[in-house]
């Protein structure tokens, strides 16, 4: 490819090539000298803390020494003679091993000899010794009898830098040529002796131990988000299973002494014994301190050593996962691709969306890809470099953000010196009232239903369908315009009809109640018409709330519409569903916010479904002031049937009928209403679908408006088939 035609590619792509190389080096930089290790690693303890808890360890049981067990012996440390006493009670267990994280270096008399007897007697006891020192701590030797028999093991602990507990040790460099096993190395190939598996070096890498099931690769020291960590022995990442009251059985010293130990409770297991009280100070920070809005939290040394157990036996037996992580070369590529990631998102929308939208929405879309899959890595126990990864992404889109910002400004300045300011600023910051977004605005929202006009239109062909819709529709749409409302959509026979946006103006809530008696008022009208070309008359309920919502442009860049969004407009859609024709009902809010005298039939308290409280709507018949519009009086006469008319109907929830058939009489009847009569109870705005004992094929649905007591229930038609309203005429008669 010669320059010519390399020209253009870069041109094509300079904002990433202008980000990538910048942010990548930068990460990197940061990455290696160490500058995210604090945070890689307080991003993996909230790993820890997320991940589902696993089921307890069966095979290790802890001895506790807590505060009620130092102050219930007379001194401390107990004496020999006590421990001796307690080590053969644990021994009568017949655990498979028993771990001795108590320093025993010196004598605690009375009765050392009879603790030396024992320390020979138990050759699968394993004592400890503290090889490291620091400036608050030195090295402590090991009990001499143990030391002799080989029945040692350091338990020795790496810190990181802010003081936690990370990782465990396998073996610990004793001086330049002897290696000690660590505590809970040694007592982990004591349990697995019984199952014939012995430490040998892994096939594929002479460097690695193996066990059973498991490789276990040493700890180097840029190893996941740590940079230049001491690796000295031979550590592991260590795998934590969890605290001590939740993953591992515990009994206290004193029960112990005191023979309170239930039958086989620690037969074939691995017993630790090891203080827990906080007095002692055996306690470290590990990744479950790392907890917001609470005290840190310490875990116990021998809590610690536990885990480490448990790791190397599940892994061993079972092959559970240990915690690998990506070789330096391949986190490092990560990193690139990251950055790129972020930069072309970025820059191949630069001409479709506002970059702070875009740069809201790499952070919320790139942030949550890259936690969540870090996450679900280590649940299979990958940790993945998420710090240098997250800073890769956002920087380079902030990067491309400038770029395209600052050549934004270059352009300014360019069509400055041909083009006046205002047409300039036509060219550039006109496109931005397309923008996709919006803003919070005040709102009155109307919603119009036909009722019944699903059945209606499954009983006509469908040019009818489109024909009646059209002659209401074209009616509603000129009162709709006559009162500013903004049709948002046609939604089949509904409309959604919008006041105070994009306009606001005071008397949004106000047109909208008087738009929505005169479209009450229109129906006569467009019945006539529909009369007149032998189609069915139609009846129309409208809710209308009026709050806050979010008006804008939603969508993509293809294809968006200006609408609204938010709770408020689905409180005025729930509201429509409980009018019945020619109903208008109107929220709490719409009544407070019109200011304006109103006719109000009833009221209701309703509890919609998505709502957590109780809200009141009101029955709207007539507004005055300007608009003196009122709708007629309700001359529908109910005539008392002398044969009560049999019927079966259902209750339905949403669309659907429950699938219980139940029976009732209507006892009074009129062309809209009747009176049922039955033994199941009903409640206000229950949603029925009826027949006729005389007339099976002939749906009729209606919906329940008052309670007259437990058997009677006044409903209002709301679609009734030409069969069901010929026999309801000639009874009328």
């Amino acid at each position: 490819m010669g320059w010519k035609q390399f020209k253009p590619f870069i041109w094509r792509w300079r904002g990433i090539i202008f980000a990538v190389p910048r942010i990548t080096v930068l990460v990197i930089i940061l990455r290696l000298t160490g500058l995210l290790q604090a945070l890689e690693l307080t991003a993996l303890d909230q790993f820890f803390l997320l991940r589902p808890a696993e089921p307890p360890d069966q095979r290790i049981v802890i001895v506790e020494i807590n505060e009620a067990d130092i102050h219930k012996f007379s001194k401390w440390p107990i004496s020999d003679e006590e421990l001796a006493s307690i080590l053969e009670k644990i021994k009568q267990q017949q655990p498979r091993a028993i771990g001795l994280d108590i320093y025993r270096d010196l004598p605690v008399e009375p009765g050392y000899e009879k603790l030396v007897k024992v320390f020979a007697n138990t050759p699968n006891l394993i004592g400890v010794q503290k090889l490291s020192k620091s400036f608050d701590s030195a090295t402590v030797d090991p009990p001499p009898e143990l030391e002799k028999r080989q029945q040692v093991g350091s338990n020795d602990l790496p810190l990181d830098d802010d003081g936690r507990v990370r990782r465990s040790l396998l073996y610990v460099n004793f001086n330049e040529d002897d290696v000690i096993e660590s505590f809970a190395l040694k007592l982990a190939l004591l349990y697995l002796k019984p199952e014939k598996i012995t430490d040998k070096p892994a096939a594929n890498n002479p460097n690695y131990l193996q066990l059973g099931k498991a490789i276990f690769p040493i700890f180097e020291s840029n190893n996941g988000g740590y940079a230049w960590a001491d690796d000295g022995g031979y550590q592991v990442i260590l795998n934590y299973r969890g605290r001590i009251k939740q993953q591992f059985a515990t009994i206290s010293l004193s029960q112990v002494q005191n023979n309170q130990i239930p039958p086989n409770f620690m037969r074939g297991k691995v017993v630790l014994i090891g203080s827990t009280a906080e007095s002692l100070k055996d306690l470290f920070y590990t990744p479950y301190t790392s907890k917001f809005f609470a005290s840190p939290e310490r875990m116990a040394g021998v809590t610690i050593h536990a885990n480490s157990i448990s790791q190397i036996l599940s892994a061993a037996l079972e092959g559970r996962t240990l915690i690998k992580t990506l070789p330096e070369s391949v986190e490092l590529l990560s990193i690139l691709l990251w950055s790129i990631i972020g930069a072309s998102l970025c820059w191949q929308q630069r001409h479709q969306i506002n970059q702070r939208t875009l740069l809201l929405v790499s952070v919320i879309v790139g942030g949550g890809a890259l936690v969540g899959g870090s996450f679900v890595a280590f649940l299979f126990g990958w940790w993945l470099p998420l710090i240098p990864s997250m800073l890769a992404w956002g920087g380079s889109a902030i990067a491309v953000t400038h770029y395209i910002a600052q050549s934004a400004g270059e352009m300014r300045q360019t069509l400055g010196r041909y083009l006046t300011d205002e047409v300039v600023a036509n060219l550039l910051e006109t496109p931005a009232g397309l923008k996709i977004g919006g803003e919070r605005r005040q709102a009155t929202l109307l919603f119009s239903d036909l009722r019944g006009f699903s059945a209606i239109s499954e009983q006509l062909p469908p040019e009818k369908v489109v024909q009646i819709l059209n002659l209401y529709l074209a009616a509603m749409t000129d009162i709709i315009n006559k009162y500013h409302g903004t049709i948002n959509e046609f939604m089949g026979d509904g409309i959604f009809i919008m006041f105070g946006v994009p306009i606001s103006r005071y008397d949004d809530a106000q047109r909208a109640i008087a738009c929505a008696v005169e479209m009450q008022l229109a129906m006569a009208q467009v019945n006539h018409q529909n009369q007149q070309m032998n189609l069915p008359k139609l009846e129309m309920g409208i809710g209308i709330n009026t709050g806050e919502v979010v008006a804008g442009n939603i969508g993509s860049q293809k294809r968006a519409k200006y609408t609204v969004i938010g709770s408020h407009v689905n409180l005025a859609a729930r509201i429509e569903t409980y009018t019945v024709g020619g109903q208008i009902l109107i929220s709490e809010n719409t009544y407070q916010d019109a200011q304006i005298e109103l006719k109000i039939m009833g009221q209701l308290k309703i509890e919609p479904k998505g709502i957590k409280e109780v809200i009141t709507i009101y029955d709207i018949a007539g507004i005055g002031g300007e608009y003196n519009l009122y709708l007629p009086e309700d001359n529908d006469l109910m005539v008392t049937l002398a044969s009560p008319l049999t019927i079966e109907y259902t209750v339905l929830q949403g669309k659907q009928a429950t699938g219980i058939l139940l029976s009732g009489k209507f006892v009074t009847l009129s062309e809209k209403k009747a009176l049922l009569k039955s033994t199941h109870p009903l409640e206000p705005l229950n949603n029925l679908k009826l027949r006729l004992v005389n007339a099976p094929d002939a749906d009729i649905y209606a919906k329940v408006i008052q309670v007259a007591d437990e058997h009677h229930f006044l409903i209002r038609f709301t679609n009734l088939p030409p069969q069901a309203i010929e026999i309801i005429n000639s009874l009328l008669v």
